[in-house]
């Protein structure tokens, strides 16, 4: 087995101390919390998106990343598992959340064990577990675990919201622990996905990288 395994948490709550980063870091505790029980590490790595609102703005306009954009997008790339969080706008994941991975390759989560969880201030809206989040990972052929969770204004503080993180958690450390084991023997350094997601090295590819300097280009010309 690898000596740690690597769990990344984007969050596309807008406040501080918002719900939906609260929710993401429960999520990410009780995955923890199961793979230590069996003798494993993981390290926990949470992503703000708030904090990256200006670099991907500026990434889908000039399709290059500042370092706190790569630094993220990395984190994701090369994560064991993910947790995707977002408030609910009209009855959908934020702008914001939609932003960051839209700059992320379409194959670059594949096989990815990847829970999706939703806030929102009404019940109603638990739907947008399936009818947005869920169909946005699954084309980015991230592995979506069948359990989700949506937690609601009124959810918090009750029992009942604890027990389906720890559902979600368990469910998710799990997967972690089955991939894990599917790499043992590896030597490499390298997460356990790599023979499971060849998608897993895969980085957001630089429109420039192959146009020659200017003065290549008039060197050319006068010869």
């Amino acid at each position: 087995m690898t000596d740690r395994l690597n769990l990344a948490v984007v969050t596309a709550g807008l406040s501080e101390d918002s719900t939906t980063t609260r929710l993401g870091e429960a999520i990410a505790q009780a995955a923890s919390t199961t793979v230590e029980n069996a003798g494993q590490h993981v390290h926990i790595k949470v992503i703000q998106l708030r904090d990256l609102a200006h670099g991907l703005t500026d990434m889908m306009i000039t399709h290059v990343a500042s370092r706190a954009v790569q630094d993220a997008i990395d984190t994701v790339l090369t994560a064991d598992g993910l947790i995707a969080a977002s408030p609910t706008y009209k009855a959908s994941y934020s702008g914001l959340f939609k932003q960051f991975f839209d700059v992320i390759d379409e194959s670059a989560l594949e096989n990815l064990p990847t829970v999706v969880a939703a806030t929102g201030g009404s019940p109603r809206h638990s739907l947008v577990l399936d009818t947005a989040m869920r169909p946005l990972l699954s084309y980015l052929k991230a592995l979506v675990l069948p359990l989700g969770i949506y937690a609601a204004s009124e959810d918090w503080g009750h029992n009942d919201l604890q027990r389906r993180i720890d559902r979600v958690g368990t469910s998710l450390g799990t997967m972690l622990l089955a991939g894990s084991q599917g790499s043992a023997g590896s030597t490499d350094g390298v997460s356990h996905g790599d023979a499971a997601r060849p998608g897993l090295r895969r980085e957001v590819k630089d429109e420039f990288s192959d146009v020659p300097d200017f003065a290549s280009l008039l060197a050319s010309v006068g010869s």
